[in-house]
């Protein structure tokens, strides 16, 4: 797997300061994307041992909230094994903190494993999955960490445990 950018402080994915991992690598190629250069697979550099500690570095501040993942499409199956390792890694050593991941696919697809070999199992390590494509007709600013109205911000413990959509709200 390829990488295009980690962000050592990111406030617009999630709450919080987070650390950030952009994957390279998209099919959904959705019009008015921002990060189109990363629909390449062979965008960035390539995401190794290195890349991990940096990530596990930036995280050991009592500051940082959390950890966020995107694309690119981290659900990609080209990514999945990638991104399953270094989450599992992130929980480990950082059970208080939460993860966060944006995706074109829908969590229905996703806790059915209808996508790649290790959908299900990525998902079950996540604490919130901003699901959908961007849609460009329905874009809107004034949302907080989505661009259109379609996405969706899911719990994911709490959806999979109910078998039903939860959505997040931000905790006063």
């Amino acid at each position: 797997m390829n990488f295009a950018d980690i962000k050592q402080v990111d406030v617009a994915n999630g709450p919080g300061i987070r650390v950030s991992l952009f994957v390279s690598g998209c099919t959904h190629r959705c019009e008015g994307c921002f990060n189109e250069e990363a629909w390449d697979f062979n965008y960035g550099a390539p995401f190794g041992p290195e890349q991990v500690d940096r990530i596990l570095t930036l995280m050991d501040k009592s500051y940082i909230r959390g950890f966020s993942l995107l694309g690119g499409e981290p659900f990609h199956p080209a990514n999945q094994q990638t991104v399953l390792e270094l989450i599992r890694t992130i929980r480990e050593r950082f059970p208080a903190k939460d993860v966060w991941c944006y995706s074109g696919y829908l969590f229905e697809d996703l806790a059915a494993g209808k996508v790649g070999s290790h959908s299900r199992e990525l998902l079950e390590q996540l604490d919130v999955l901003v699901d959908g494509p961007f849609v460009m007709e329905q874009k809107d600013l004034s949302i907080r960490f989505r661009g259109s109205r379609n996405q969706r911000i899911i719990r994911v413990p709490e959806s999979l445990n109910e078998n039903e959509i939860v959505l997040w709200d931000e905790p006063q």
